[in-house]
């Protein structure tokens, strides 16, 4: 069971060093992600112009607890979107809490707000 869901700015700082980095390669060998932060992570380093061949490469060798987003998670990340509008979060920022709810585990995250 994981200990901890990480968020794509956690997934994020680890690849690209930025602090908080060794927090999470730290939390990494008990951590799961969902597939949708997954899929932020991939944007972004597709964005920044990584070939996917590359992407596929750094992801893999990181041995991610990729959970599929399915029919529970769905609800769970719409139904905190009332609960979170003050503050702004993306589905990405809900999906992560969302799934760190149902496992019962903190939510690693490199976001500053």
């Amino acid at each position: 069971m994981p200990e901890a869901v990480l968020d794509a700015s956690a997934l994020l700082a680890l690849l690209n060093a930025e602090p908080g980095a060794e927090v999470v390669a730290a939390a990494l060998p008990q951590a799961a992600i969902s597939a949708v932060n997954l899929s932020e992570v991939v944007a972004k380093l597709a964005d920044a112009g990584m070939p996917e061949a590359a992407v596929r490469e750094a992801l893999q060798g990181l041995a991610l607890d990729v959970v599929p987003f399915d029919t529970d998670q769905a609800y769970e990340a719409g139904l905190l979107r009332s609960s979170t509008r003050g503050v702004g979060l993306s589905l990405g920022d809900r999906a992560c809490l969302g799934l760190a709810r149902r496992l019962n585990v903190p939510a690693l995250t490199a976001d500053r707000t």
